[in-house]
């Protein structure tokens, strides 16, 4: 059986992590505990359920052909507990939880209870094995002992973030209608052309145009991203210190806030426009307020651009593995200090993109990966890694997530806040998606350009306050 190697964008994503800038995804679910051991059950089951789910089960490796490609294989060694992982203050909690004496054991539940956002922070840091399957599963305490937090880790390479959700969703006790299914792949090769003699030279006509056609839209998506320009004004928050050499990991911090989506469709109904541009404006707002508390100044004129990814899927097929990612650059408006006129202004920005197409435009570079050959990928990747700065500030990232509740082992899932990796040279990412009426917002951060991450959380709410008043 020939191996299934990497599309260009996956293995892209693959060649582009150091140690400094692990390429994962994240999500953090807090669950109501459904028993004082519910956490040690949850870690039990995801690791019996993972065992079962072949997406779970592949390692990426190279191969010799084509030079610089890789490809998934089975994981002969896979090992659950090399995955699926139970924090010692969960563990700690759920034995304190379960004692004899039931005043100890509700002051050692206390005890051991963390807030999960603070242990999310180090494990994004942390990036995963590449010898094995990429994916971990961190079970965490929970804010108290009626709950805990499951941190998961999905390696880009692996899914985008729709495919990231398909495979977690797998590990939960009910399936959302887009179960995970087989990878979603690109259009159908052609027959092989005949061989014999002259067969190569009646094929160069066609191959020449081909080549051509690559090399047309990578100039066409080349020229956008320059015409894009360079940072322009960017606060000095929004860029990250590059590490000394020899530097690993870089320390993370993760904040997570929930708001209320009928207050966002109030804003949306009052002002026109989706609720991602709601959302969006809501973070350019939060983002201003957020630097004139920190006393940073306020950029002028053409603010930071912001990536804003979009699926490439078919409507409604599954998100199967593997990335199929375009995306729209947007500037944000942070001189803009009425909260109507940003919406406004990101309503309008998010409109001409949309316009143009996600395979048009800056936003549009990722789809340079299908234009590159496998070997590009490997020896560029570092390369590719320091350009990001130049190409956008800041991810703002949106990750549907289907009208269901999901259980573990019994456990409701309350919270889910996904995560999104940081670039090189860049200092803050943010991923939104609502669950159960619910908006939630994950922030990474880069620890020391952004030490005061969770101002920036609040800022988000006060921004969400001060917008439905100017409606209502």
């Amino acid at each position: 059986m020939s191996p299934e190697h990497l599309s260009p964008l996956d293995l892209a994503f693959w060649r582009i992590e150091s140690a400094a800038h692990p390429m994962h995804l994240g999500a953090l679910a807090v669950l109501s505990a459904d028993g004082p051991d519910a956490a040690a059950r949850a870690a039990a089951l995801l690791a019996e359920r993972c065992a079962g789910l072949p997406g779970l089960r592949r390692r990426i490796h190279d191969v010799l052909l084509p030079v610089g490609a890789a490809a998934w294989s089975p994981d002969p060694d896979f090992d659950p507990a090399r995955h699926v992982f139970l924090s010692n203050a969960a563990a700690d909690a759920a034995r304190a939880a379960v004692g004899a004496d039931e005043r100890a054991g509700a002051a050692g539940a206390g005890a051991g209870a963390v807030d999960p956002r603070a242990a999310a922070g180090p494990l994004m840091a942390r990036p995963l094995d590449r010898t094995r399957p990429p994916w971990e599963a961190h079970v965490l305490a929970g804010p108290g002992p009626d709950s805990f937090a499951v941190l998961f880790k999905f390696h880009h390479a692996l899914a985008d973030g729709l495919g990231a959700l398909a495979l977690a969703a797998g590990l939960f006790d009910r399936q959302p209608p887009f179960a995970p299914g087989p990878a979603v792949r690109g259009p159908a090769r052609p027959v092989p052309a005949p061989r014999g003699p002259g067969a190569a030279l009646r094929r160069l006509p066609g191959v020449f145009a081909s080549r051509v056609h690559d090399l047309g839209q990578a100039l066409e998506i080349g020229a956008a991203v320059a015409r894009a320009g360079l940072p322009l004004g960017v606060p000095d928050a929004l860029v990250a210190a590059e590490p000394g050499p020899g530097a690993g990991a870089g320390n993370r911090t993760v904040a997570g806030l929930a708001l209320d989506l009928d207050e966002v469709n109030l804003i949306r109904k009052a002002a026109g426009g989706t609720v991602n541009d709601v959302l969006i404006a809501l973070v350019a707002g939060a983002l201003r307020r957020w630097l004139a508390e920190r006393g940073d100044p306020l950029p002028r004129g053409a603010g930071p651009r912001a990536l804003i990814p979009v699926s490439r899927r078919r409507p409604g097929a599954a998100p199967g593995a593997g990335n199929r990612l375009s995306g729209y650059l947007l500037r944000l408006p942070l001189a803009e200090d009425d909260p109507l006129r940003r919406l406004y202004a990101v309503r309008a920005g998010m409109d001409r993109n949309k316009e143009a197409g996600p395979a048009r435009g800056a936003g549009a570079v990722a789809l340079l990966a299908d234009h590159v050959h496998p070997l590009g990928h490997r020896l560029g990747g570092p390369l590719v890694a320091q350009a990001a700065r130049l190409l956008y500030d800041i991810l703002v990232t949106s990750v549907p997530l289907p009208g269901l509740t999901f259980t573990l082992g019994g456990s409701t899932v309350r919270e889910v806040y996904p995560l999104a990796p940081l670039a090189r040279g860049q200092s803050l990412a943010i991923a939104v998606s609502t669950y159960k009426g619910t908006v939630h917002y994950g922030l990474v951060a880069d620890a020391a350009a952004v030490p005061d991450l969770a101002a920036l959380a609040g800022a988000l709410r006060a921004e969400l306050d001060a917008f439905v008043r100017e409606v209502s």
